[in-house]
């Protein structure tokens, strides 16, 4: 099955569906939560070439997919992940504004950060967004070379792997001075990151649409020999006629 027949998007019962088959199946086996699959799938609808399901599925699972109790399960498993990745290449090519409800990253986010008293959050509890960039980041080590080509090239998309690396370890590098100790990111600074999350993606899809559209050489005429009759009709070499330009 390919993700153009599958679902276009996942609502929420798919979506609960997927996220209990992978809490079931796929986390004890050290493979993806419903978040990090997210971050996974967007990085592949983002990636500098093409990953084929048969090499990036078995990563969801812990290295090796489940042995599914009949066709008809393993069959909904497919439309569920290929439908969840249709779903992040549609958020990805979304350029309208906001993006709809439907194609909102799936990211745990507390409902209340500012609880006080026993109630409150520490702040070792409000790590938003660091199971999706781990996720982003495993998509990206299957193109790790292709990657670096476009980290090298391209400074901005390096400003974007920074964020996420902040997302993902929760610590911040100074820059300049990448030997002092790393300060941790706070809650306000990784919620700030996850906001831009969708417009970072969409500029990393008109990169990688703009790096896989072919170019036209332009074509020029082979020029004469120079000794050759200069093919304007003066009787001269072309070394001596239009050759001389």
């Amino acid at each position: 099955m390919s993700p153009s027949h599958a679902k276009t998007y996942l609502d929420e019962a798919d979506i609960e569906r997927l996220s209990d088959l992978l809490d079931r199946r796929a986390v004890p086996f050290k493979g993806f939560n419903l978040e990090a699959l997210d971050g996974f799938l967007t990085a592949l609808a983002v990636s500098p070439s093409a990953v084929p399901p048969e090499e990036w599925q078995p990563v969801v699972w812990g290295g090796k997919a489940p042995t599914w109790d009949d066709a008809a399960e393993a069959d909904e498993v497919q439309q569920l992940l290929l439908g969840h990745l249709n779903m992040c290449t549609a958020r990805v090519r979304y350029d309208e504004g906001d993006l709809p409800d439907h194609l909102a990253p799936l990211m745990w986010l507390p409902e209340d950060p500012e609880l006080t008293g026993e109630d409150a959050l520490h702040e070792d509890e409000l790590d938003v967004g660091a199971d999706w960039a781990q996720g982003f980041f495993s998509a990206v080590m299957l193109r790790e070379a292709e990657w670096d080509a476009w980290l090298d090239g391209h400074e901005w998309i390096e400003d974007i792997f920074d964020g996420l690396d902040r997302l993902a370890s929760g610590e911040a590098i100074n820059p300049e001075d990448p030997t002092a100790e790393a300060m941790p990111v706070g809650y306000r600074e990784r919620l700030g990151i996850v906001i831009d999350i969708p417009g970072m993606m969409a500029d990393l899809n008109h990169h990688r649409v703009e790096a896989l559209t072919p170019r036209t050489p332009i074509r020029r005429d082979a020029a004469p020999e120079r000794n050759a009759s200069c093919p304007c009709g003066s009787g001269k070499k072309y070394k001596k006629c239009c050759g001389t330009h």
